[in-house]
């Protein structure tokens, strides 16, 4: 019994103990039924019982658990499942009849009977089964086939059984018809169900193959059990509860397991994204071919030793071998056409395939196990310019570039050795040899092929190129062609990282031109483009070969100087000084643009030491602000970075926290200075004047608070100063308005820069609007303009300041003679008053230059008919100075300081200030001469 169930059942893949359990249940029970039929279960009583109650218990539980999958599942193998519980039910049936008779009637069973019709039905409903589980044919040939099989498989083992038992069986000996065609009809249909059993073994359907395998054993093991019964020796002392009822109970128990094989099977199948392995059956498939021959062979083996042994051959016997010959014949007819259709087809296919590989624009190459090329497709010739002739025979490692060799031999190695349901294929890209000696860019779908590869390659030369061209524009500046900031970064990066990262004096030199945007305001921005295409190429022409340098945009670039291992700090800031002042000296020479034009920049340069444990963005940093500081401190000039410009950059930044906040919790204050005529030191306007008073009590002057509120970098502080600004008009005006209604009724100078005043929140319509809501005259407002602003136009500005004396405000110059910029505003713009540069102020009593250009500044502004106010004004030498050289009006210390409102009312109730009696006529060069 145990070796029918290894023969018939595969080997299964090593389970989980949900699995196990089942199998050893099972073979426990056929183990004790076994044990108790062979030692004949203790008593002839209990031997009765177990050998037909027993086994109808067996029958009927097949039955229940064959009906109960049928119930629960729903597949097109359903009603084979019916069938078997149909069969087993039967034979369950049977069983009980024929203990009925032996343990309770305690009588002979009489032939034929009940039980003998339900084991006679037991093989009809199995063998309808198993062509329900078989695997369909497809064709007529198929079905043909099939049956011609099933008949060679029968008819020889008819043969057999004839010739050794059922030819005597069919001599009736005394036995009615009834009798002898039960005797004869019972065995017949055991051959019929053995020869489906060996016809539809290989030709069963894959689902479910464990169910099927388990349901195939328990009919081979029925009918082997079934054989044995028939024999004549065995038949005489059969008696019930012996061994041979081990066999049948183990068949039933097996056909009652099979369903539950069926639910393990699919709880245990793949999802459809997971990958399973199945693995070729080639011994299988040579038997399945082999068995109806193997069938024939052995009915005529057997015909042919009746005729040798001299015994006189049964026409029944005669005439089955002569079926099974001719199946035989017409089988091989079949097959014969079969196989002159499939290679007709064969032909056209492999026809179809070779005009799809030689017209393919793909190149295909069959290499053998050792690399020799065995074929190549005629696309070579187009796509490496080689004839395929003459590629065949050469070896494909001769025609991969060196430098990828050793890459394409690995992932080879690697691809062979994964298993082939895993990696069907893989994809290899390297440099190819061409006809003409260059090298092409290749990619290659690798598949196996006998033992050696398929390569199905193409040329991808111009995608290599563009990938390299958009890898190129992605890292560097378009119009420079320099490494922009993002591969400057990666190259401090692996410059701080790698095998260099130990030699002391690497550093970062951040560039930036000055004046370079006054080049784009006069020449265009062409001549700007030219020009930092010229920059960019000086500046790689004046560093080293394993230097790196980089533009960030706009007019600045960076460099990357490779320390030389010196660890003296003072040499190492000597020599990198050296290089970067020569940078400063070639970008500063002049620039030859559009039209010949020659202009000049300067260069601020920051450098930057890599320090032990900085990343390369501390580092950058550190020369942003080491060349932030060279603007500063002058422009066109060279700073070494230091720690302390960090810390300014923090307290700068705290400060300019504290000072957005300070603007909206009101800790601005305004005070107000007096200006006053120098002749009588009436007191005619005041000066606004914004004070901040942190929360920590530290009153911080104009100059300090608005360094801090605009840091010069983009960072916001624009922003910042425009919204003091807003807060200081509007603060100036409202005080102004409630003096005028007190009946203090002097203007108010209220400084603003160009930029502010061009600023779109500004239009002299929302000025108007304040003048208006707080009922102050327009008059009483003096719009002071400070500084001179390149970005601004002097036509928009001349244009907006017009705007503002329409309305009836004065319009004030401050800083005058401090420069070109505003000997130019005064000839460009509407201008009333002129507030003269503190810096002449100051040395106007000890200097005879500035006295002389001071009192030509004043005669310029006397014949032009403008309000002349002196600012500084803080010694009374001065006073008496420029009183004598025509200046109207000043203020400084030697009046008043800035006073808040309480102080400025009571100086404006007082209305004047002593003024220094007598002329100033003494002139500072006589004076120094005495």
């Amino acid at each position: 019994m145990s070796a029918a169930s290894g023969v018939a059942l595969p080997r299964q893949p090593a389970r989980g103990a949900a699995g196990l359990l089942p199998q050893l249940l099972l073979a426990l029970v056929c183990g004790g039924y076994a044990t108790g039929a062979a030692f004949g279960w203790g008593s002839p009583e209990a031997a009765l019982f177990m050998g037909d109650f027993g086994l109808s218990g067996a029958a009927v539980l097949a039955c229940a658990s064959c009906f109960w999958y049928w119930r629960r599942r729903s597949s097109r193998f359903r009603p084979a499942w019916l069938l078997f519980a149909a069969s087993s039910g039967m034979a369950g049936f049977g069983n009980a009849v024929w203990g009925w008779y032996e343990v309770v009637l305690k009588a002979p069973v009489p032939s034929p009977s009940l039980a003998d019709f339900c084991f006679l039905l037991f093989a009809p409903p199995a063998i309808v089964g198993l062509l329900v589980l078989a695997k369909r044919p497809v064709t007529r040939a198929g079905w043909v086939c099939l049956a011609l099989d099933a008949w060679l498989i029968g008819g020889s083992l008819l043969t057999l059984s004839w010739s050794l038992a059922l030819a005597h069986t069919a001599h009736f000996r005394g036995e009615s018809v009834a009798q002898a065609a039960l005797s004869l009809a019972y065995p017949l249909l055991d051959i019929v169900l053995v020869s489906m059993v060996l016809a539809l073994h290989f030709r069963r359907t894959s689902a479910n193959r464990s169910a099927v395998n388990t349901a195939i054993a328990a009919l081979a093991l029925t009918v082997l059990c079934d054989a044995l019964f028939t024999s004549p020796l065995l038949r005489e002392h059969y008696r019930s509860g012996q061994i041979l009822d081990a066999g049948w109970f183990a068949g039933s128990m097996l056909m009652a397991y099979a369903p539950w094989v069926a639910r393990d099977e699919a709880a245990r199948a793949p999802s459809p994204g997971r990958v399973t392995h199945h693995s070729g059956r080639p011994i299988s498939g040579s038997l399945a071919a082999l068995t109806p021959y193997l069938a024939a062979a052995v009915c005529t083996l057997g015909i042919l030793y009746n005729v040798l042994d001299g015994r006189r051959i049964d026409r029944v016997v005669l005439f089955t071998g002569c079926t099974v010959v001719l199946a035989l014949v017409v089988r091989q007819g079949i097959m014969l056409l079969d196989n002159i259709s499939l290679t007709q087809e064969l032909a056209h296919k492999e026809n179809h395939f070779r005009s799809l590989v030689q017209g393919s624009s793909d190149v295909i190459m069959i290499a053998a196990p050792t690399g020799i090329l065995r074929y190549v497709s005629p696309a070579a010739a187009g796509v490496y310019g080689r004839d395929a002739d003459e590629l065949i025979g050469s070896e494909l490692a001769a025609l991969i570039h060196p430098e990828d060799l050793g890459r394409v031999v690995h992932e080879v190695r690697r691809f062979l050795a994964a298993p082939p349901a895993e990696e069907p294929n893989t994809r290899i890209e390297c440099r190819f040899r061409s006809g003409t000696g260059d090298w092409l860019n290749v990619e290659s779908t690798v598949n196996r092929h006998h033992g050696g590869l398929i390569f199905n390659s193409r040329d991808v030369t111009e995608r290599v190129r563009l990938q390299a061209q958009l890898q190129h524009n992605a890292e560097h500046d378009p119009l420079t062609d320099l490494p922009n900031r993002a591969l400057f970064t990666r190259k401090v990066k692996q410059a701080l990282s790698g095998r260099r990262a130990t030699d002391a004096g690497t550093a970062v030199l951040f560039i930036d031109l000055d004046g370079f945007k006054a080049v784009n305001d006069t020449v265009g921005h062409q001549a700007g483009d030219e020009l930092l295409v010229s920059a960019a190429r000086r500046l790689q022409e004046s560093v080293r070969a394993g230097d790196s340098t980089a533009r960030f945009g706009g007019d600045e670039f960076a460099a990357l100087i490779l320390g030389d291992g010196t660890r003296d700090h003072a040499a190492r800031e000597y020599r990198m000084y050296e290089i970067a002042d020569r940078l400063r000296l070639r970008l500063s020479q002049p620039y030859k643009v559009e039209g010949g034009t020659e202009v000049r920049v300067a260069a601020s340069i920051g450098v930057a030491f890599a320090e032990p444990g900085i990343t390369p963005g501390e580092l950058m940093r550190n020369a942003d602000l080491a060349m932030y500081r060279a603007k500063q401190a002058g422009k066109g000039r060279v700073e070494m970075y230091a720690p302390q410009m960090q810390a300014e950059v923090v307290r700068r930044a705290e400060l300019a926290t504290r000072l957005r906040t300070a603007l909206h919790e009101g800790e601005f204050a305004l005070l107000h200075q007096p200006v006053v005529e120098l002749g009588s030191g009436r007191v005619t306007a005041v000066g606004a004047q914004a004070r901040w008073r942190s929360s920590q009590g530290i009153l911080f002057t104009p100059a300090e608070f608005m360094r801090a509120a605009d840091d010069g970098r983009g960072g916001g502080g624009g922003a910042r100063v425009a919204e003091l600004g807003r807060w200081m008009l509007e603060e100036a005006v409202e005080q102004a308005a409630q003096r005028y209604r007190a009946g203090h009724s002097v203007p108010v100078f209220v400084r603003l820069s160009a930029s502010r005043l061009m600023d779109k929140a500004l239009p002299p319509k929302s000025v108007e609007a304040l003048l208006t809501r707080h009922r102050l005259p327009s008059g009483a407002l003096i719009l002071e303009l400070s500084g001179g602003d390149p970005r601004v136009p002097l036509d928009e500005l001349e244009h907006r300041l017009v705007a503002l004396r329409r309305l009836g405000m004065r319009i004030a110059l401050d800083g005058f003679g401090s420069g070109y910029a505003a000997i130019s505003a005064l000839r460009r713009l509407p201008i009333d008053v002129v507030k003269l540069d503190r810096g002449l102020v100051d040395g106007v009593v000890e200097s005879a230059r500035l006295h002389k250009i001071t009192s030509g500044l004043l005669r310029i502004a006397a014949d032009l008919g403008l309000q002349t106010v002196a600012d500084g004004v803080d010694r009374p030498e001065q006073v008496c100075a420029l009183r004598a050289m025509g200046c109207t009006h000043g203020l400084g210390m030697a009046f008043s300081g800035p006073l808040d409102e309480h102080r400025l009312r009571r100086a404006l109730e007082r209305g004047d200030y002593p003024v220094p009696g007598g002329l100033w006529t003494e002139l500072p060069e006589d004076r120094d001469h005495a």
